[in-house]
């Protein structure tokens, strides 16, 4: 984060712009929308600081505003010269006004027209009665804190309600009927709503690849039980206030045994907390989701799965390898690299005409080539191993089984890895990974 945003209360306060001129004036324009009091200037001296809640530098020389932003930095007053970064202690961002809700987008000085540009699209898809909600929210606040002192159950009630039929009336200005619907539902409010899991797939890891209904929930749940591997930006998405419980694994290394973490999700939920169980990939895919799921519905915990774009889709992907090809290959098979007890086993792997994807398969990738040349494989076979596929820091090590099997342990550096192997791995477009395809 370059800079800290926050929103000032301006209101009977005094704002100082120095300079006069169109941009000055715009610049005071949207001070006066916040209620400042605005003190125009010509030419800077010290007492004009005297009062002022902050000072905008514009239209004015160069060495006036040189002064101007020297002067309040030694005061610690906030100051912004338009287009001059290197002179501002505070930035003008574009601004979306839903009054009494104000959304603030900025680049640090970087890109203003951008700015602007992201300030457009939200724009399209904010309702204009969305500030109206919010003023509904405010009429009701001390009644719904008394009516569900309880955190959790009055952010599950207000989830509900600010999205529901009084939010509706109330974006439409039918303010009395809003005001009714909202005050029916909190007093059918239960003060002990039960909870439930949502086990929810991260994908790969980036956060553009996220799908919408696990973004909503991400920013609804209160508490998030997540994995090592592919969550990290994903995280960053999520409400910055929910509870974060890592429940990590790796080969050989768990953080949490596959019990305690059923334990811990059936307790989580039995405590009427909405949590978000976020694993790398799909939860049902190689993720023990269906462990999870099952230990839920033996404890009574309603349970939703939402799907997320598994190692195999976003590899594939992102190194430009056709998992399906008319003239190389008509099924896929996913499959892990090794079986509980730790042993390889490919038997009947080998057919004709697929693509094997093979999963947490590189520590024991001699073994597996092993395996699937006794099965009829030919050692020849085009193979690829990618590692942290789908996100900015994909890599791709491309051959033939035999030679990707006899490089790949001293080439993958972090993981996760997936092993693709078949005809169709030495077809398709590897130009579609572009910058992130390395050799």
């Amino acid at each position: 984060m370059l800079h800290f945003p926050v929103f000032l209360d301006l209101k009977g306060r005094t704002a100082l712009v120095l300079g006069t001129g169109e941009v000055a004036e715009r610049k005071a324009a949207i001070l006066r929308q916040a209620g400042a009091e605005i003190r125009f200037a010509e030419a800077f001296a010290p007492d004009l600081l005297e009062g002022c809640a902050i000072a905008i530098g514009a239209d004015a020389p160069q060495p006036e505003l040189e002064a101007l932003a020297a002067a309040c930095r030694a005061r610690g007053l906030p100051v912004n010269v338009v287009d001059k970064p290197e002179l501002c202690t505070a930035l003008m961002p574009a601004i979306i006004d839903r009054d009494p809700m104000t959304i603030a987008i900025s680049t640090g000085g970087a890109a203003p027209v951008l700015a602007r540009q992201v300030r457009q699209r939200i724009e399209a898809v904010l309702p204009m009665g969305l500030g109206r909600v919010a003023a509904m929210a405010e009429r009701f606040k001390s009644a719904v804190r008394r009516r569900l002192p309880d955190l959790v159950a009055r952010r599950r009630f207000l989830d509900a309600a600010l999205s529901g039929p009084a939010a509706d009336l109330a974006m439409a200005g039918r303010e009395a009927e809003a005001d009714a619907a909202f005050r029916r539902a909190l007093d059918g409010a239960d003060a002990a709503p039960p909870g439930i899991v949502h086990l929810v797939g991260a994908g790969p890891g980036a956060g553009d690849l996220l799908t919408l209904r696990a973004l909503r929930l991400l920013g609804e749940a209160d508490v998030i039980v997540h994995d090592r591997l592919g969550t990290e930006e994903v995280l960053d998405l999520a409400r910055r206030d929910a509870e974060r419980i890592f429940v990590g694994k790796a080969r050989a290394n768990h953080c949490m045994r596959q019990e305690e973490i059923n334990a811990l999700l059936v307790r989580l939920a039995k405590e009427g907390k909405r949590v978000v169980r976020l694993k790398g990939g799909d939860p049902l895919v190689f993720g023990r989701g269906g462990e999870e799921a099952e230990a839920l519905a033996e404890a009574g915990i309603p349970c939703e799965v939402v799907p997320g774009v598994t190692a195999a889709l976003a590899c594939a992907a992102g190194a430009g390898i056709p998992l399906t090809h008319r003239e190389a290959a008509r099924a896929v098979t996913f499959v892990t690299g090794h079986r509980r007890d730790g042993r390889v086993d490919v038997s009947g792997l080998v057919r004709p005409g697929q693509t094997l994807a093979i999963y947490m398969g590189i520590t024991m990738l001699p073994q597996i080539r092993d395996g699937l040349v006794a099965e009829g494989l030919d050692p020849a076979t085009p193979a690829a191993v990618v590692e942290r596929g789908g996100t900015s820091r994909q890599r791709v090590l491309r051959g033939t089984l035999e030679e990707v099997a006899a490089r790949a342990q001293a080439w993958v550096e972090t993981g996760p890895a997936l092993l693709l192997v078949g005809e169709a791995v030495g077809r398709g477009a590897p130009a579609w990974a572009g910058a992130r395809l390395a050799a």
